[in-house]
Order: structure tokens, then C-alpha cells, then sequence
């Protein structure tokens, strides 16, 4: 898993998630900046680093859209690449059997924050 900023950073407020499911955010300084998003499946939530396995090129085509319009299932606007939320994993498109990158994040007293 990526550390990429201080464990308990907070990152957003778990009900920043509650209208599109998912959020991307900017963490880091300097060269350390990287571009990462989460994403909430019911009480869970879940970190990954926005750039698709195939090309690298950032998942969303819209800010904070990141799941596919028939939900449960992390969607890449470029190819149409399907991710399983739990695990980043691709289930369809053309990086079949690949996997987001994970980034290790928890809820802490309301915010989603760096674990």
C-alpha cells in the first residue's frame, strides 16, 4: 500500500462521499504529490491511486465520478475498465486481471483519513 501522506492525514469527511460514492483528492507535497481517490461501499471505505493500470491515465472523466452508472463497481472513463470496489481489481477491460493501486485509509470519528 502506498504512503504517500502521514498516517491520520484526514483526507475528507465520510459524508463527502454520500453523493457520488467516491472523492479524488491530492496528497502529498512536492515530487510526494500524487493524485488518489476513495471510495465508500456502504460502511466501508476504500483507497486507491487515481491512475489506471492499463495506460495511467486518471480514472474519472468528471470530478469525483468514479463508479459506473449501475454502481458497485469502479468504472475507468478512458477504456471503460471495471474495478471490484473491495480490491481495486479489474474484472473487464483492457487490463483484465490487474488492480488499482492501493492506498491504506480508515474512518476515524467521521473522516476518512491516511492509515
Amino acid at each position: 500500500m502506498s504512503h504517500i501522506a502521514p498516517e491520520g492525514t484526514v483526507l475528507c469527511a465520510l459524508d463527502d462521499l454520500d453523493a457520488t460514492g467516491a472523492k479524488g483528492l491530492f496528497v502529498g507535497e512536492g515530487a510526494a504529490r500524487q493524485n488518489i481517490f476513495v471510495v465508500r461501499e456502504e460502511d466501508a471505505v476504500f483507497g486507491y491511486v487515481n491512475s489506471c493500470p492499463h495506460i495511467g491515465v486518471p480514472l474519472e472523466f468528471e470530478p469525483d465520478e468514479f463508479i459506473s452508472e449501475f454502481g458497485g463497481e469502479i468504472l475507468c472513463s478512458t477504456h471503460g475498465a471495471r474495478f471490484r470496489i473491495e480490491d481495486g481489481y479489474c474484472v473487464s477491460g483492457p487490463c483484465s486481471g490487474d488492480a488499482l493501486e492501493p492506498v491504506a485509509v480508515k474512518v476515524v470519528g467521521g473522516n476518512v483519513v491516511m492509515a
